[in-house]
C-alpha cells in the first residue's frame, strides 16, 4: 500500500519544507487543492523537479478535462484528480491525456451515489478515491467502508481512501486490498512531520 500525503493551506516554501520532511517515507505527495488554487499549476511545477516521491495535484477537474489534465501532465505531476461527478465526456478525456502523457488518473468519488459510480466504473487505469470531506468530518469505519465497496462494485480494482484516516486504521486498509492510503495533518500537523510520516509508512507492514 502506498503512503499518500496531503499538504494544504500553506505557502510554497512550507510546501517544499514539508515534502523534503516526508520524502524519506511518502510514496506520495499531494499538492493540496487550497495550493493549487491558491498559486496555479504552473508555479507549482518548480516542486516536481529532482528525485522524490510522485507528485499529485489534486485539480478536482470538472470539465476541460483534457486541458487541465494535459497542463497539469506538463507540470511535471504524475497523479491528477477529476470528480466523478464530472461527466463522461469529461473522464474519458482525462483518461485519455493520463494514457498518452503516462500518467494516473485519480477519480473523486466525493458525494457520488451508487448509480453514478456504477456509471463511471469504467476505467480499469484509474484510481477511485473513497473521500470524506473536510466539512463532513472523518470516515467513522474506512475499512467496513472499502470493504463493502468492493463488493458492491467488484470491477473496480485501484482504490484510495482519503478523510481522517489514522496510523491504527493503515493496517486494516492495507488488508482490505487499498492501494493508497491518503493522510493529511496527522502527518504534516505532527511536531516531528517525518518521524510521524516514518511511522504511517511502518504502520502499513
Amino acid at each position: 500500500m502506498k503512503l499518500q500525503v496531503a499538504i494544504d493551506r500553506v505557502d510554497i516554501p512550507r510546501a517544499e519544507a514539508i515534502i523534503r520532511q516526508v520524502a524519506g517515507a511518502a510514496d506520495i505527495v499531494e499538492i493540496g487543492t487550497s495550493l493549487t488554487k491558491e498559486y496555479g499549476l504552473r508555479a507549482l511545477a518548480g516542486l516536481t523537479g529532482g528525485p522524490g516521491p510522485a507528485l499529485l495535484a489534486d485539480i478536482k477537474t470538472c470539465d476541460e478535462g483534457a486541458y487541465e489534465f494535459d497542463l497539469g501532465y506538463a507540470c511535471g505531476f504524475v497523479y491528477l484528480t477529476v470528480m466523478g461527478s464530472s461527466s463522461l465526456g469529461t473522464l474519458e478525456a482525462c483518461a485519455a491525456s493520463a494514457a498518452a502523457h503516462g500518467g494516473v488518473m485519480m477519480i473523486d468519488l466525493l458525494e457520488c451515489d451508487e448509480a453514478r459510480i456504477e456509471r463511471i466504473a469504467g476505467f480499469p487505469d484509474a484510481v477511485y478515491c473513497l473521500h470524506t470531506s473536510v466539512d463532513s468530518g472523518a470516515t467513522a469505519a474506512p475499512v467496513g467502508q472499502v470493504r463493502a465497496f468492493r463488493e458492491r462494485f467488484p470491477r473496480i480494482r485501484r482504490i484510495a481512501v482519503a478523510g481522517g484516516i489514522t496510523r491504527g486504521q493503515l493496517a486494516g486498509l492495507r488488508e482490505a486490498g487499498v492501494e493508497i492510503a491518503i493522510m493529511g495533518s496527522a502527518i504534516t500537523k505532527a511536531d516531528d512531520i517525518a518521524a510521524a510520516a516514518r511511522d504511517c509508512k511502518a504502520a502499513m507492514g
